[in-house]
């Protein structure tokens, strides 16, 4: 319980206008479980509002689309749909955005990607034939022809499933635990990130 009050002293305490996560822990619409998982969103907010290496080529920014999805959708699925996210934002992301004739932020080019698309593209793919050869991790982006996407997931979902691994050998229960989690819900993001491939991000139909 210590823990927990001190968590949240820290959490307020460091909030700062500038760093856009800060105005969803300080809202009083935010759970505490939202809170515990924004909370490294907007620490992380610290490092990359303030260098130039970690400009985000999307609009809103991953780091702002996470923390906006955990708050919208709830901490565990809103995780889920932030690391799909975080895998889209690969070097090939252009050109899929290209694919489907989307749409750039007037300001600064970045390519407008919302939680909640306001519109998608009618198309002859399957969702559901999607989620069912995402439970092949990869296969389901790789139908919905977003493969770059695919390899990247499943290499985050490997590398994930190595540490876990790794921990459980060296009989570390935390960090063991810690990329069990990741690894569910790397492969959660991979089923959902494939049904959203289809259903959002396909050419319109000729």
């Amino acid at each position: 319980m210590k823990k927990i009050l001190v968590l949240t002293l820290i959490t307020f305490v460091s909030a700062e206008p500038q760093y856009p996560a800060d105005s969803l822990l300080t809202s009083e619409n935010t759970t505490f479980l939202q809170k515990l998982f924004i909370y490294p969103i907007a620490q992380w907010q610290r490092i990359s509002y303030n260098s130039n290496a970690f400009n985000c080529q999307f609009y809103p920014s991953c780091s702002n689309y996470c923390s906006i999805a955990i708050k919208e959708k709830g901490a565990v699925i809103g995780s889920i749909i932030g690391v799909d996210r975080i895998t889209r934002c690969n070097p090939s992301a252009l050109y899929y955005h290209q694919k489907i004739n989307g749409v750039y932020k007037d300001s600064d080019g970045r390519i407008i990607d919302n939680i909640n698309p306001l519109s998608y593209q009618k198309n002859n793919k399957s969702e559901l034939l999607a989620v069912s050869l995402s439970l092949i991790p990869g296969m389901g982006k790789i139908y919905a022809g977003r493969a770059y996407d695919g390899i990247y997931g499943v290499f985050n979902l490997f590398v994930s499933l190595q540490a876990y691994s790794t921990a459980t050998k060296n009989k570390n229960k935390f960090i063991a635990n810690v990329f069990g989690l990741s690894s569910i819900v790397l492969y959660a993001s991979e089923i959902y990130g494939s049904w959203r491939a289809v259903k959002y991000y396909q050419p319109k139909n000729k």
